[in-house]
């Protein structure tokens, strides 16, 4: 009978897999025809009443769109706008001032900024933004967000100032500060390597890490090592912030040191120029640079000076929400809708004063915004089809009976595929809190059962979701319509499945020989 459930109870995710590696459908599709199989096996088989698989639909659906939705299309809005008023231009040649290697410049802002964007926002904006910027320079739009969607697999257990991991602690009753801890230990590895991969992709192969083994070193030691330190020292909130902050800095610095004049081949260029070299050199006025990253700016002062970093701004604004209780069944959790402390709120504010800033009208603004939501409404559908998706799985039951099969037939070897477990949650939900929720309390319960830690079977949980976000249609959809491939979906799942296993074998492992020494 378990088995049977643990088979039925995967089919949606199959399907998702098969039709979008296998069948090349575009992603609202295959994942539209996904949520319809799983109410029909929702209600069929779990016995789920069609009013309560109906809400929890609903509610999938409004959780998609309020936040996550907003802040996609916050932060499309926010680069289109850049384009629109010509600072994007700017923006390249100034970075080209800084380096003229993308490889170089895919770790500041891929890497770099991309993990300051986890830490501050998540929520897919250090997939959209980044992926967006890199594009804009010059770099493989489709490498592009691969890379992004590789690196930020490891910042998020303490994405959005720490969100993953502060539920993930109040799931299991652990200590906060000790449970990010063990989840930078955990992680460390696969964090310390990630910008290696970062340039072997945007570079097409390891032969693009030639020249650039220095650099990528010092990218992966001034964000693992205070990441680390604040993550045993003062817990979940800050690391990414710190790390990312260190990171950027160090890369600007050795960029000047280390990076010598670029092949062709990895070398940007600015539209319009004739001579690049003259053109990066050509004195720009701090004014002008401020002004041209105004939105940029404004994005890092509104989400600090918002969080709970500053907490007089944050308490203030925290309690301007709507609490509403849509699932129809017992058990059903309330969803909030924060209207001002919100990060797409945030973005869109940011991008609407730096628009003005860059000389952009009211009329112009609004072109921007229709155009962007006409370009990317089948993206904003995905996402909306995955969560609703979720939520019925979540509440017929079907993702305890994916887990619980799993922990049945592993045994002894189960922290073999804890990381696992958690990266399912990650591909169905998208969302490395909502997976910490969904199976925190399996994983520490479990660990208990078979004599392990508590708190490091816990952090393998928050490992895999994101792992698991790589490789989940919403995460992808983001990525795909922040280059404006909107139907790629499948070209993009296809090239990055591979990190996907590459990484969950190795968390696997990591979270193994952990368990065997006493983490």
């Amino acid at each position: 009978m378990l088995l049977l459930r643990f088979i039925l109870a995967l089919l949606p995710i199959i399907w998702l897999i098969v039709a979008l590696s296998g069948l090349k459908m575009a992603g609202h599709r295959a994942c539209v025809a996904a949520l319809i199989m799983t109410m029909a096996l929702a209600i069929g088989y779990w016995k789920l009443s069609t009013l309560c698989t109906a809400t929890a639909a609903l509610e999938g659906a409004l959780n998609a769109l309020w936040p996550i939705c907003l802040v996609i299309v916050a932060a499309l809005f926010t680069y289109n706008l850049t384009l629109k008023t010509g600072a994007m231009e700017l923006i390249k040649k100034m970075l080209a001032s800084v380096s003229r290697d993308k490889r170089v410049l895919a770790l500041i802002i891929g890497w770099g900024f991309g993990n300051f964007m986890e830490g501050m926002a998540g929520f897919g904006t250090a997939v959209a933004i980044p992926a967006s910027m890199l594009a804009g320079i010059g770099l493989d739009p489709m490498r592009a967000v691969l890379g992004c969607l590789v690196v930020n697999s490891t910042p998020t257990a303490f994405g959005s100032v720490g969100v993953p991991t502060v539920t993930l602690a109040s799931v299991t009753g652990l200590d906060a500060v000790p449970l990010a801890g063990d989840v930078a230990v955990i992680q460390c590895i696969l964090t310390f390597l990630s910008p290696f991969l970062m340039v072997c992709i945007c570079g097409k192969g390891i032969k693009a890490l030639k020249g650039m083994i220095p650099i990528t070193i010092v990218a992966a030691l001034s964000f693992t090592v205070p990441w680390f330190i604040t993550a045993q020292i003062l817990g979940p909130e800050l690391p990414d912030i710190i790390g990312s902050i260190c990171s950027m800095g160090c890369l600007i610095i050795a960029a000047k040191v280390f990076n010598k004049e670029p092949d062709g081949e990895y070398a940007i260029q600015v539209s319009g120029d004739k001579d690049m070299k003259e053109k990066t050199t050509e004195k720009m006025t701090v004014s002008a640079g401020v002004k041209a990253w105004s939105s940029f700016i404004l994005i890092f002062l509104l989400l600090t000076s918002t969080s709970t970093l500053c907490p007089p701004i944050h308490n203030a604004i925290a309690g301007i929400k709507s609490t509403v209780t849509v699932y129809a069944g017992e058990g059903g959790n309330a969803l909030s809708f924060s209207w001002i402390n919100t990060p797409g709120v945030m973005i869109f504010i940011a991008a609407v004063i730096g628009g003005l800033i860059q000389g952009a009208v009211p009329k112009d603004m609004l072109e921007v915004f229709t155009e962007t939501l006409k370009k990317y409404w089948k993206t904003i559908l995905t996402i909306c089809a995955v969560m609703a998706t979720a939520k019925i799985m979540s509440y017929s039951g079907m993702i305890s009976d994916i887990a619980k099969f799993l922990v049945a037939a592993a045994g002894p070897f189960y922290p073999f595929i804890a990381p696992l477990i958690g990266a399912l949650g990650a591909f169905v939900t998208g969302s490395g809190t909502s997976t910490c929720v969904l199976f925190g309390g399996l994983q520490s319960e479990t660990a208990l059962a078979l004599g392990l830690d508590a708190g490091w079977m816990a952090a393998a949980n928050v490992m895999g979701a994101g792992i698991g976000k790589m490789v989940c249609p919403q995460g992808i959809a983001i990525g795909a319509g922040a280059i404006g491939a909107v139907g790629s979906e499948s070209k993009i799942l296809s090239a990055v499945f591979k990190y996907f296993l590459v990484y969950v074998v190795l968390a696997g492992v990591i979270c193994y020989v952990g368990s065997r020494m006493g983490f």
